[in-house]
């Protein structure tokens, strides 16, 4: 068992699981050789080599699709997201956060469903972005996301456009990942969309309590 795995399995609650395609991208990511040990001990994994993507990056355009770094220390925090004085149990019973999405501290988590479904939902910042709601109703789908190749897939007022539109407000030309994107389709025998609402049904955001989205309403309900 790789590092990745190991260290998501050890914060995941009882009710939760690793889907097997999260599972085969951790392996991806570790043979690649895309992740950073740190001196705490932890592993975070990246879908492109850091050192290429500083090498790459200007004022205007960069390399290397979409931005997500995967790691398994930040579920220490729910709470706070959540804005409440201590941990819940309903909240750290069905839900996992595994990777960092938005340089401004947004995060995707996994998530149990009133039907007992694991989705894969994203918790905006705050302070940056509010998107909270599901990104994928399935770990296939949400690789299909992140291959899509937006800078980050935190910004929800990107997803009616396809990358680098000239709709959208980025201001940085992103290359797309082309080796992970074959990787997707390949290993799982799909295809990528050209938007991120062919799988986003409904980009929620903070506040929300009429939201269409089961995550978003099931968060303002737990939340203070």
């Amino acid at each position: 068992m790789g590092k990745l795995l190991e260290q998501l399995k050890a914060v995941l609650p009882e009710k939760l699981w690793v889907p097997d395609e999260l599972a085969q991208l951790y392996q991806w990511i570790e043979q690649q050789g895309y992740y950073e040990d740190y001196d705490d001990g932890h592993r975070t994994g990246f879908l492109y080599p850091a050192d290429k993507l500083e090498e790459s990056w200007t004022d205007d355009e960069r390399q290397g699709g979409t931005i997500i770094l995967f790691n398994a220390n930040r579920n220490d925090g729910l709470r706070y997201w959540f804005g409440l004085e201590e941990d819940s149990p309903e909240i750290c019973q069905r839900l996992c956060v595994f990777a960092r999405t938005g340089a401004e501290g947004s995060e995707a988590a996994l998530w149990l469903d009133d039907d007992g479904k694991l989705k894969i939902v994203h918790m905006g910042s705050g302070s940056g972005s509010i998107l909270s709601c599901v990104l994928a109703d399935n770990m296939v789908d949400f690789l299909r996301l992140l291959a899509i190749g937006y800078d980050e897939i935190c910004w929800n007022e990107e997803f009616p456009y396809p990358p680098n539109d000239e709709q959208s407000d980025s201001g940085m030309h992103i290359h797309p990942n082309v080796e992970f994107q074959q990787w997707v389709q390949k290993t799982f025998n799909t295809t990528i969309p050209a938007t991120a609402l062919d799988i986003v049904k409904h980009p929620a955001e903070m506040g929300d309590r009429d939201s269409e989205d089961a995550f978003c309403r099931w968060a303002e309900k737990q939340s203070n």
